[in-house]
This record gives structure tokens, C-alpha cells and sequence, in this order.
């Protein structure tokens, strides 16, 4: 009896033994590596990705940045949405480009991309949230998508030389209640004088050229040098002023008036991306920026 109650001793020790350092061992790892681990990806996704808005009808406003650099370049797509999706597209190869190849972005530089600003008028024309090919744009008619829900064109809704109602081709569109009535135009604001950027770069279509951006004060000089090195090394023209026809409240003319150099690229048409054009003059503006 006397053995058997040893056995069983020594048996129920070893068990408590075992209990408490498994007790121990989750104990330690709760209180340690999950916390830091869930640290490390809130920072990752904070610095990378950012929610900057909503649209009129809730979606995203999306921002995501590549790179390290203090010095911040911003591009923009989608300003007129599913009406110049393949804007939208060239900004999705842009940001597929860099997470392939980290490399090209200098040292001293950040990259922001907004891939679409205005999601409602995409979302109209594609019906995707989001990232989608050219096979998912239908055919015909794509220009209800120009605007966004509210009706107004976002490219009228900035402050320089703001009036309710502008221009677009030869018809009068809506540019809101006032400069920056709308939430897309209200959230690029906020990125832009949060981040502040040392240069913008819209990408729209279908004017075939690299303009520059000018307010009451004219053009800015690094404007007119980022204009010629993306117009250079892209083959597109360069064009230091837009006269297809008169516009107002453009949001390259209200960077201009805040003293932020800006430039608007223009494909040639409505249904190519132009990628690897738009590509070289991409590494032109970097290359720019970072031997600054």
C-alpha cells in the first residue's frame, strides 16, 4: 500500500509540474509575442494604406503609400470616374509596379497613389468596388460615370476661381454648392494639406498631353520642370496651359494657388492605359525628386 500511495504521489506531482508550466508557457505568450506581433501589422497597414474618405454613397476613398521618404510624391486616378476608368487602371499598374519593385523609389522619396477618387461614378459605369480589368467596361456610352452621385463634375468642385456651374466640352455641368462641397474633393483636400506633397500628378483622359497647373499667380517654375521631365521621357507633348476650353475650380489650379506644383496627364484616348509611357515618365518625376 505504502509503494502504491509513492507511485501515486510522485504521479500527481509530476501532473501538477506539467500543468503549471503549460499554465506558465500561455500565460508568457499572451502577455508577449501576440501583442507585439499585432503591433508590428497595425503600424505596416497604417503607413501603407489609409481610408481617407467616403464617397457621396459610402464607398472608400483609398490611399496607399510605398516607400520611406520624407519627401512625398501624391498621383491620382479616377478624378472622373468610370468616364476615364483607364485613369483608374494606369494607377492600379502603378501601384502593382511598386509592390514588384520597391527599388525604384529613391531612398528619399514616398510615393502616394489615390487609384480612384471619385468610386460612385466607376462603380456606375464597372459595377465593381475596387480593382477591375478593361474586359469588365461595357461597351457604349461611358459618360454618366464622370460624375459622382451628387451630379457634380469633381474636377469644378476646387478652390481657384470656383463657380457653381462650369464647363465641360460644350455642356454646362454642375460643380457643387461650393469649393469643396463634396466629400471626394473635400478628402483629397485633406490628404494633400495633411501630407503635404511636394508634387501632384493627375492622370485623366483623353487630351494627349502633359499640362501644367496654373492659378491667379501663373505657373510655378518646378511645375514647369516636372512638366517637361514626365512630357520627355513619356513622349507625350507638354503644354503649359489647357484651351480646349475654359474651366474653373480644377483641382491642379487649386495646388497651384496653395503653392503645390502640379501636373495633369492626359492619355490619348478613353480605353488604352498607355503603361509603359506613362511608366517612364513616372521614374522621370522620381528621379527628379530624389536626386533633390
Amino acid at each position: 500500500m505504502q509503494t502504491f500511495s509513492k507511485k501515486t504521489a510522485i504521479i500527481v506531482i509530476v501532473v501538477f509540474v506539467v500543468f503549471l508550466a503549460s499554465l506558465f508557457w500561455v500565460i508568457i505568450r499572451k502577455t508577449s509575442k501576440p501583442k507585439v506581433v499585432i503591433e508590428e501589422v497595425e503600424e505596416v497597414v497604417e503607413d501603407t494604406y489609409q481610408v481617407i474618405g467616403k464617397s457621396v454613397q459610402g464607398r472608400d476613398i483609398e490611399a496607399y503609400t510605398y516607400g520611406k521618404g520624407e519627401t512625398r510624391v501624391l498621383f491620382v486616378g479616377g478624378v472622373h470616374g468610370g468616364y476615364e476608368w483607364n485613369s483608374i487602371l494606369v494607377a492600379y499598374n502603378l501601384m502593382e509596379y511598386l509592390e514588384a519593385n520597391p527599388e525604384v523609389i529613391p531612398e528619399s522619396i514616398s510615393v502616394i497613389v489615390v487609384p480612384n477618387l471619385n468610386p460612385d461614378g466607376s462603380y456606375k459605369i464597372v459595377g465593381k468596388e475596387g480593382i477591375f480589368l478593361q474586359s469588365d467596361v461595357p461597351s457604349g456610352n461611358v459618360s454618366a460615370g464622370r460624375f459622382n452621385a451628387n451630379g457634380v463634375d469633381l474636377n469644378r468642385n476646387f478652390d481657384c476661381k470656383w463657380q457653381p456651374k462650369s464647363t465641360w466640352q460644350s455642356k454646362t455641368v454642375s460643380a457643387g454648392s461650393k469649393p469643396f462641397s463634396e466629400p471626394e474633393s473635400g478628402a483629397l483636400r485633406d490628404l494633400i494639406l495633411n501630407k503635404k506633397p511636394k508634387a501632384v500628378i493627375f492622370w485623366h483622359s483623353q487630351g494627349g498631353a502633359v499640362y501644367a497647373s496654373q492659378c491667379e499667380n501663373g505657373i510655378l517654375t518646378e511645375t514647369i520642370d516636372i512638366m517637361n521631365a514626365y512630357a520627355k521621357a513619356s513622349g507625350y507633348p507638354a503644354d503649359e496651359t489647357y484651351d480646349a476650353y475654359q474651366t474653373t475650380g480644377d483641382a491642379d489650379a487649386w495646388l497651384a494657388r496653395i503653392g503645390i506644383p502640379s501636373i495633369t496627364v492626359e492619355l490619348r484616348t478613353h480605353e488604352n492605359v498607355e503603361w509603359e509611357q506613362n511608366l517612364r515618365g513616372i521614374k522621370s518625376v522620381l528621379q527628379y525628386f530624389g536626386g533633390k
